[in-house]
């Protein structure tokens, strides 16, 4: 298959409409012309040679400097890195729309609604510049439902003051509903999020977050959730938390997990215990259950709405995995904020063109893929 051959399969798993919403979304506002040969001038000649160049840049881990070298050799444009970086900078929306229009294909539905609230995912994972000596960075991030977009994302380093996960390092606004694992389950965040009103499910820490029951004597959750004995079972006990004096309001809402994943928690803390870690007896009656602490109150939601909900946290868990295993992610350019984000989503834009790719795989014809029957001159 020749490289026209390979570009022509990649434009049929682009979303319909593609080109359009690069002029839509501002990424692009003027091209240039073709030179007298049919090669590209000076620029960019088509929205075809921006997309093509920028996913050059990520998906082959080019620099800016490597990346406008082969996309001369290849006619494809001719432009300066910092031509690039300034396409790639302008590019952030377009290509967050085409990364939402992908994810709306693989089933997961942006115009879904939870509980009528705006929902954010908070999460921070770790990634590593190439090499063996490369730095270790954690990114903190936040993706918003029903956009999927990604409205906040910080680079720390992984040892150090104040490099942890919290609530602390994003704003919230008014009737939001915020998902997060239970690295962001402590005091001090929780109250930071009500203080803004907004709502929260976080998964609990049972040693990181003091409960107590309505009349302000001590909570043992471990009392309470031998009343789930089969799989599925779920219960909901009003809670408070204390944060400087001031109690705050919640719900402990559980479900009991089935034999299977009982036995993958239980064979994980089995590993973390060969490496030397203490395991103790009620880390193992906890790891039967999925808790979850919430602000939300039962008029608006049932510990089953509130336990459906979190589930929809692993949305980001699903996004980092594509960053990091599909696309690659790693290589994090420190450009400025608006470019890195822009990177990231051109990171995801390959991870979910894979995933396309693979699924039409499975039903390969016998020439081939499927290709649009498109005019391949007419890319402007």
């Amino acid at each position: 298959m020749t490289e026209l051959d390979d570009w022509d399969v990649l434009l049929g798993l682009f979303p319909a409409g593609w080109r359009e919403l690069a002029w839509s979304t501002g990424a692009v506002k003027r091209l240039r012309g073709f030179a007298s040969d049919g090669s590209a001038s000076s620029g960019f000649a088509t929205v075809d040679a921006i997309l093509r160049v920028i996913l050059l840049h990520v998906g082959c881990g080019l620099s800016l400097r490597e990346t406008v070298v082969q996309a001369r050799l290849a006619g494809v444009a001719d432009v300066s890195d910092v031509a690039l970086l300034d396409r790639l900078r302008a590019a952030e929306p377009w290509l967050l729309e085409l990364c939402q229009q992908l994810l709306k294909e693989s089933g997961v539905d942006p115009e879904e609604s939870v509980l009528g609230r705006p929902v954010r995912l908070l999460d921070a994972t770790v990634v590593r510049e190439p090499g063996k000596t490369g730095s270790q960075w954690r990114l903190h991030t936040s993706l918003r439902l029903p956009t999927l977009a990604c409205d906040h994302f910080q680079l720390t380093n992984v040892r150090g003051k104040g490099v942890s996960e919290g609530f602390g390092r994003f704003c919230f606004a008014p009737g939001e509903l915020v998902l997060a694992d239970a690295g962001y389950c402590h005091a001090a965040g929780i109250a930071r999020v009500v203080e803004h009103k907004a709502d929260l499910c976080v998964r609990l820490n049972p040693n990181g977050l003091s409960l107590r029951g309505p009349e302000g004597k001590r909570f043992v959750p471990l009392d309470h959730l031998a009343e789930l004995k089969k799989a599925g079972d779920h219960g909901d006990w009003p809670v408070q938390i204390l944060h400087q004096g001031e109690a705050i309001s919640g719900r402990l809402c559980a479900i009991r997990k089935d034999a299977d994943a009982i036995g993958r928690a239980q064979r994980r803390l089995d590993r973390k215990q060969q490496r030397g870690a203490a395991v103790v007896p009620a880390t193992r009656q906890y790891a039967e259950y999925v808790l979850v602490f919430t602000t939300l109150p039962h008029a608006q939601a049932t510990a089953e709405q509130v336990l459906q909900a979190y589930r929809l946290r692993w949305q980001i868990e699903l996004a980092f995995k594509r960053w990091k295993s599909t696309a690659e992610l790693g290589h994090l350019p420190k450009y400025d904020d608006q470019s890195s984000r822009a990177w990231l989503y051109a990171k995801l834009l390959v991870a979910l063109l894979g995933e396309k790719l693979s699924r039409l795989g499975r039903a390969f014809s016998p020439w081939g893929y499927l290709r649009l029957q498109a005019n391949p001159k007419s890319m402007a």
